[in-house]
């Protein structure tokens, strides 16, 4: 059955996202705000929720209406056949984003999308699936919007970015979507080195790990919406995930080294790469950013310091922008240096001129990942009284 996908992600990674999925052998793709559209069939939905690193759910069409109130709502769904989707004996939930005049509460549009949901199931088989609230079973997402309804089998059921490593968080964790894009912004791939001072739980560290093997990034979660979806066949799946070991690299042409003064979070970060089996590839280390011992072999150095917005203080972090800029400027040269950060102003106390400037969220933070350029030896300057025009940067567009 071919049919529409949308696969939603945060928004700034749509187009690392569709670059994904054009990598997978998909082509016919259109970004949206917050998501890519595609065409497929559920087999494609295994692979999609198997490998895809920047999006958070694959969403599969089931039916698309006009309605006008909650009464024209429950009729037009209950004429679907769901029956031939969800088990008797089985669970559905339903999430729903309304923007409707009728409805002041979207748990009122969920609890009407239930109704129809189990009273067509009954009325057809004589028993009512479980329904609730719980992330389990077959997961239903309705968008009501106006008078637009599409319905979708939500194929993931818990978001994509909970990839089943990250047992011991810390604060303020980077999401993993957000961090594999931040990896393949700076286009590391496995060659050259990785280097994440401030690493806090890692997952920097392990996205990027994870990128350079070719690991599957869906391998270590145990459950799928799809797999509680009538005629999902685990044989099949089974083969996507064998396939997908298979491709995996056994080794790592560069190195990946990810610092952090405080213990505990090393201690963390090395728990959570052994869960997600890259510790071995991942050289952890304590010690404050300015000592990190930087490979010979040159690649990529990544910070993600405090901004402000949720840690700290913007006046005692100015400094710390200041040392990650003199660490840059005295240690760091022929590397390309980048600093994720939500704070325009703290950006300024770096000292250096960016190269790109990338736009990012982090939940509802406007973000910048910066990109500069850390020449190797000393760069032909200009006499005082001359005037240079600044590099050109990339258009920065927000969606």
């Amino acid at each position: 059955m071919i049919g529409h996908f949308l696969i939603t992600c945060p928004k700034g990674l749509p187009p690392y996202l569709e670059q994904e999925l054009h990598a997978l052998g998909v082509d016919d793709t259109q970004i949206d705000r917050a998501g890519v559209h595609l065409k497929g069939s559920l087999w494609d939905c295994m692979r999609l929720n198997l490998y895809l690193r920047t999006g958070h759910r694959v969403l599969f069409e089931l039916k698309s209406f006009r309605s006008e109130d909650p009464k024209e709502l429950y009729r037009s769904l209950r004429d679907f056949p769901w029956e031939e989707w969800i088990y008797s004996d089985g669970y559905v939930n339903v999430d729903a984003a309304v923007d409707h005049p009728t409805i002041q509460d979207p748990r009122f549009a969920v609890l009407t999308c239930k109704d129809a949901i189990v009273d067509r199931i009954k009325d057809r088989t004589g028993k009512r699936p479980q329904s609730g609230g719980e992330n389990r079973g077959v997961s239903v997402f309705l968008y009501w919007n106006r008078d637009g309804c599409h319905v979708y089998l939500n194929t993931s059921g818990a978001p994509l970015s909970k990839r089943g490593y990250r047992k011991i968080p810390l604060k303020a964790p980077m999401q993993e979507t957000l961090a594999a894009a931040v990896v393949m912004a700076t286009e590391w791939t496995g060659s050259g080195s990785f280097v994440n001072p401030m690493c806090g739980s890692g997952t920097l560290a392990i996205e990027a790990a994870l990128a350079g093997l070719h690991r599957a990034s869906g391998s270590h979660r145990r459950d799928f919406s799809f797999m509680h979806v009538k005629g999902f066949d685990p044989n099949t799946w089974q083969d996507l995930r064998r396939e997908a070991r298979l491709a995996s690299l056994k080794s790592l042409k560069g190195k990946i080294l990810a610092t952090d003064k405080d213990p505990k979070a090393i201690e963390a970060a090395r728990k959570n790469a052994m869960t997600a089996g890259v510790d071995a590839f991942i050289d952890f280390q304590v010690c404050d950013f300015q000592d990190t011992p930087l490979p010979q072999e040159k690649g990529v150095l990544v910070f993600n310091p405090a901004y402000g917005e949720r840690l700290g203080d913007e006046r005692e972090l100015m400094m710390t922008y200041r040392d990650i800029g003199d660490f840059l400027k005295q240690k760091c040269s022929g590397y390309m240096g980048y600093i994720f950060t939500g704070n325009p102003s703290l950006a300024k106390h770096v000292g250096l001129r960016t190269k790109r400037r990338l736009p990012f969220f982090n939940g509802k933070i406007e973000c910048r990942l910066l990109e500069y350029e850390l020449y190797d030896g000393t760069r032909k300057s200009f006499p005082r009284h001359c005037s240079s025009s600044p590099a050109p940067q990339n258009p920065v567009n927000i969606q």
